[in-house]
């Protein structure tokens, strides 16, 4: 794959295959640089790696090879509308923003285009609701189920019984930080929990005062809803107030190497939900080497092969062109446009046999999509960090979350939504 840089709008970075080597495009809208990077980089290096795989070892899908498109945005809504913008005229299948600010903007962008977005783990929540968003795919969970996953968790730990526990949520002053809020006081009247709702505003680096109350009010339980600096600052914070990190949660957003490296031994502990298994002990890993990283066609340096948002990034190419792949089939046509796209992520499904034909296998649960579920099963998983390891380990099965809670505001929200924007229901 020969990649060459290119500079498009107001400083718009992106870096692209040669489209007269490529017929499928797949853009990426990344963060290397900012205050997020640090996050960024081994997403976007994963996702990059799988697609160089995908060209390199089978000559792309279904005998069309892949133009991978990336494009920087800094986590900056702006720029990530921006970018979207200037790929969608090169073809583009789907898009993965990355971003819940820039998937709010590109909702009605998207859908109006004709074009799928792909918001896995993150993004607009009610978008589940295939009925009302019909280009809009957030499976295999989005931030509703993982609310409800991390109260489970502290249910479970307590027999049953939270009525009366403290818990806070820390969370990143923004629309994705804002996500868990209503679920988790949803919660709060069935449980009978106390919430406090402690925001931290971009980047995140400061947050003496959230801690200093945190200490004050000694909460039973934290869980966070971060991203960037924002996560090693909060854990940090926790381990100088001597928090019991086995009591502090975050969402999947919260628990990768980086957010816990730099706290050292006082990480050792912590936790975070999990959409997919970590660590480079799956098959996939072996052809990775021979076809990418032994040809020199790896996206970045390899420091974050097999670390948790690396593989985060290869599971989210993964569902991307394994339904690329499927809508070749379901079409007819190797060359398939974001329709045919759009139609294959309506019906598409997982399961262990097929992970493991990939060389994923006991990676991320099985699951299904439809017209009215764009959202997956509503699955999530506990991991815990060894700081004497440094590895993460999962330490339950994928949690059933509470589909009776979260589907009632998911039909709340989006009903508020069709309504806003005059958008009949479908899958009738």
């Amino acid at each position: 794959m020969k990649l060459k840089s290119l500079i498009v709008g107001a400083a718009t970075a992106l870096t692209m295959v040669s489209p007269a080597i490529a017929d499928l495009t797949f853009p990426n809208l990344t963060y290397r640089t900012g205050p997020y990077a640090v996050n960024g980089i081994p997403y976007a290096d994963g996702y990059a790696d799988y697609m160089a795989l995908l060209n390199s070892r089978d000559g792309g899908i279904g005998g069309e090879k892949i133009n991978y498109i990336e494009c920087e945005t800094q986590y900056n809504t702006e720029k990530g509308v921006e970018c979207y913008e200037n790929t969608k005229g090169e073809g583009s299948l789907v898009y993965q923003p990355m971003s819940t600010g820039i998937t709010y903007q590109l909702i009605p962008k998207a859908t109006a285009d004709g074009i799928p977005l792909l918001t896995m783990g993150y993004g607009r929540t009610s978008a589940a609701n295939g009925k009302v968003f019909s280009h809009i795919f957030n499976y295999p969970a989005n931030y509703w189920v993982g609310a409800s996953a991390v109260i489970n968790h502290i249910l479970s730990l307590n027999n049953g019984n939270i009525k009366g526990k403290k818990i806070a949520l820390v969370y990143h002053n923004s629309a994705y930080g804002k996500e868990p809020i209503r679920t988790l006081q949803e919660l709060e009247k069935k449980h009978g929990f106390k919430l406090s709702l402690l925001p931290v505003d971009h980047p995140g680096q400061e947050q003496k005062s959230q801690w200093l109350q945190i200490r004050r009010e000694k909460p039973d339980y934290v869980t966070m809803w971060g991203w960037g600096v924002m996560n090693p600052t909060a854990i940090q914070e926790a381990a100088n107030i001597r928090f019991p990190m086995e009591n502090f949660i975050g969402v999947w957003w919260s628990g990768s190497e980086g957010d816990v490296l730099p706290a050292g031994t006082g990480a050792d502990g912590y936790k975070s939900l999990a959409m997919h298994n970590t660590g480079s002990d799956f098959p996939i890993y072996a052809d990775l080497k021979k076809h990418v990283y032994d040809k020199g066609l790896a996206a970045g340096d390899g420091t974050s092969s097999g670390q948790v948002l690396y593989n985060r990034g290869l599971y989210a190419a993964m569902l991307a062109t394994e339904a690329a792949r499927l809508a070749q089939k379901m079409s007819g046509k190797a060359k398939i446009s974001p329709a045919d796209m759009r139609d294959a992520m309506e019906a598409f499904s997982i399961n262990e046999t097929q992970m493991a034909s990939l060389g994923l296998p006991n990676f991320a649960p099985s699951f299904s999509v439809s017209c009215e579920n764009h959202g997956g099963p509503g699955l999530a998983a506990i991991q815990q960090w060894d700081a004497k390891a440094k590895k993460w380990t999962m330490i339950s099965d994928f949690i059933k979350t509470d589909a009776e809670v979260i589907n009632a505001l998911i039909v709340e929200d989006s009903a508020a939504y069709a309504a806003e924007n005059n958008i009949k229901e479908r899958c009738g």
